[in-house]
């Protein structure tokens, strides 16, 4: 029922319409986000728990690997279910608050995602241009501050989100054409000046996840030209490797960032359900893929998820013999 210059306040609820223009395929997509969103739980919780369980593993690299798995458990978890249950249970309604909630913890934890990602850029740069003085520049202790560095500036930057929002006079339909409260879907309910809220998206978006890039990018051109630098081939590709799984993790993450925010500003045309679905996916594959690359990538994580393995399957046939 549209809503005519009503101030949004915490009375109000919204309307999640999910992916609007495919609702026809609603149970095809929410099966599909169901089985990503149980990969990436099964794979998440895996990467954590071999990680705590293996002292060999107690390392910078491995550390941050925890903080970037525990972010895509939270930014997975905040938003899937709720789209699973609009593609499947029409349950569409949404609080004020829980949306605020929802926006918040979802470009907050995306902000967080790209600030490790330059931390893991950083930790590579040390252990392939200053090997030497690796241990003792990048201690455990550093690792942590690091992460709580990167968790104050996350959440003070996506804070004033909400808040900005909470200035805005609703005066359209409380409907959101998209499956999650995306920033800029929930503003454009308004019909008030949202000039400052754009910008301030924006200025996130430039000033943050932009400049995680340049500085990733910036990391691997000096970590390339060291390894060019170095004697033999096998060296080189020695060195190389241990970067793979990062690469394929920026891939992954800025790819679809990126993608998803020029579609969204720039592409009037494109129809909503490719902006929905763009959205949705640069929430759902890197929870999806990272443990996947790094479980493939890392000798360290197969040979212990092979050990636990065996071991179950040794517990069974004992299980089975004494049975006997």
């Amino acid at each position: 029922m549209p809503l005519q210059n009503v101030s949004i306040s915490h009375h109000v609820s919204f309307i999640l319409l999910g992916v609007p223009g495919l609702e026809e395929f609603y149970v095809y997509i929410g099966l599909v986000f169901f089985v990503a969103y149980v990969i990436s739980l099964m794979g998440n919780f895996t990467l954590l728990f071999i990680i705590k369980i293996e002292q060999s593993l107690h390392e910078p690299m491995y550390l941050f690997l925890c903080m970037l798995s525990s972010i895509d458990l939270v930014l997975s978890s905040s938003t899937i279910p709720k789209m699973i249950s609009i593609l499947w249970f029409n349950s569409q309604e949404i609080y004020y608050e829980a949306c605020l909630t929802q926006m918040f913890f979802v470009h907050s934890f995306a902000t967080m995602e790209s600030s490790i990602l330059l931390a893991m850029a950083f930790d590579r740069y040390l252990a392939i241009c200053i090997p030497l003085r690796y241990t003792s520049l990048l201690t455990k202790q550093l690792v942590v501050y690091i992460g709580l560095g990167f968790l104050g500036r996350a959440v003070g930057a996506v804070l004033p989100l909400p808040i900005l929002f909470k200035r805005l006079t609703l005066c359209k339909e409380n409907i959101i054409h998209h499956a999650f409260c995306d920033h800029m879907a929930v503003v454009k309910l308004s019909c008030s000046d949202t000039t400052m809220n754009s910008l301030y998206g924006l200025v996130v978006a430039l000033f943050i996840v932009a400049l995680d890039l340049m500085l990733i990018i910036l990391s691997y051109a000096l970590i390339l030209s060291a390894v060019f630098k170095l004697s033999t081939k096998e060296s080189r590709l020695k060195a190389l490797s241990t970067c793979a799984s990062h690469i394929c993790a920026i891939l992954v993450f800025y790819v679809t960032v990126v993608l998803s925010s020029v579609v969204q500003r720039f592409g009037r045309n494109v129809p909503i359900y490719i902006h929905v679905l763009l959205a949705s996916v640069y929430l759902i594959l890197p929870p999806l893929i990272n443990p996947i690359i790094y479980g493939v990538k890392t000798k360290q994580i197969q040979n212990r998820v092979m050990k636990l393995f065996v071991f179950k399957n040794r517990e069974k046939v004992n299980d089975l013999g004494s049975s006997y």
